[in-house]
């Protein structure tokens, strides 16, 4: 498969010396969809500058279906961008904002008007279009906003958090809506966010970015299954792993055990090594287990009946854990006896937080 959008070894660099992107090296292939997710802070939105031509490189190179960006004018990439703060003209109404990019490109009224009303009755928003913004709730401007990037149907769409202004039900719809209409028209496209669940919903691959360098990129299953970084590990899930700084000692046996607080557990892995480690542990891949078992002890803090299940917090010293459980005998103040399932947790160098393999 081709690659839509190729970055080699992209920096940014931002006056006095901010390195905002470091050595980023990324493909998107056609009728892709990546999602750029980390904290806010760690170069996203200024990746997508690069690629609309808002930025310049500091070194390296964008290709964009092959030609280097830097010999095409921003006008000229095929890119569409939806903002965070939807960018609609105020002055405008809603079926002039969607136009705005088909008037620019001069097409003729009639094709304008089809197009418009084609994309305005896909996102449901026909009875919307002889309003301004201001008239619109923060969902349907959104949607004006979307519809003005499907209207002009460009090569290359980019999205900078365009769901960040909603609140949680409308963002819920809107992820529902972007998959289904990016299903619909596979464009090569790039979805930057801070919420790691529309990064799981959207994203058929996933880049994870941290301190303007790619931590890891893959699909969202491997994201979550097989975190490259300790970072990785606590920043997806609800909540993310628990990761627990202790060491790794062997008996005279040689069999390694996992030393933390004052507990000492045996590990079925054979093969890691000696000295200080992390664990990382998710949620749900916590066992309950009887007193009298090599385990961890803990006091349970606070319960959150989540219908399904329940998530238990717990305190062991100054440590939290937080346990997914479908048993409803737990309670503040009892004490309880937990362990990980050692198949299914991760491993991690204490002081550079890389995985373990």
């Amino acid at each position: 498969m081709s690659s839509a959008i190729s970055f080699q070894s992209v920096e940014k660099t931002f006056s006095p010396n901010v390195r905002a992107l470091d050595n980023i090296n990324l493909d998107v292939n056609e009728g892709e969809r990546v999602v750029v997710v980390g904290p806010s802070g760690c170069g996203k939105s200024t990746l997508l500058r690069l690629v609309s031509g808002l930025e310049s490189l500091s070194g390296g190179s964008i290709h964009l279906f092959g030609k280097d960006a830097r010999e095409l004018a921003p006008g000229k990439r095929g890119v569409g961008m939806v903002f965070q703060n939807y960018a609609l003209f105020p002055h405008l109404t809603a079926f002039n904002n969607i136009a705005y990019g088909l008037q620019v490109q001069k097409e003729s009224a009639s094709d304008i008007r089809n197009k418009v009303q084609k994309v305005a009755q896909k996102l449901t928003i026909s009875e919307l279009l002889n309003r301004k913004p201001h008239e619109l709730s923060g969902g349907q401007r959104q949607r004006v906003a979307l519809g003005r990037l499907l209207a002009r149907d460009p090569k290359i769409h980019l999205f900078d958090e365009p769901l960040g202004n909603l609140d949680p039900q409308f963002r819920l719809e809107m992820r529902s809506e972007l998959a289904r209409l990016h299903q619909e028209n596979p464009r090569p496209s790039l979805y930057v966010t801070h919420d790691q669940a529309e990064a799981m919903t959207l994203g058929q691959r996933i880049c994870v970015l941290l301190d303007g360098k790619i931590l890891q990129t893959g699909t969202p299953e491997e994201i979550y299954n097989a975190p490259s970084h300790r970072f990785v590990a606590q920043f997806f899930g609800s909540p993310g792993a628990c990761c627990l700084h202790g060491k790794i000692e062997r008996n005279n046996e040689n069999a390694p055990h996992f030393h933390l607080n004052g507990h000492s557990l045996e590990l079925p892995n054979k093969d890691l090594p000696n000295g200080s480690i992390t664990l990382g542990v998710r949620p749900e891949n916590w066992q309950m287990c009887e007193e009298h078992m090599p385990s961890f002890h803990g006091t349970i803090s606070m319960v959150e009946n989540l219908g399904d299940h329940r998530l238990i917090q717990c305190n062991m010293k100054d440590i939290t854990v937080f346990i997914k459980t479908t048993r409803t005998d737990l309670i503040q103040g009892k004490t309880i006896s937990f362990r990980p399932d050692f198949n299914k947790a991760h491993w991690f160098e204490r002081y550079t937080g890389k995985r373990i393999r």
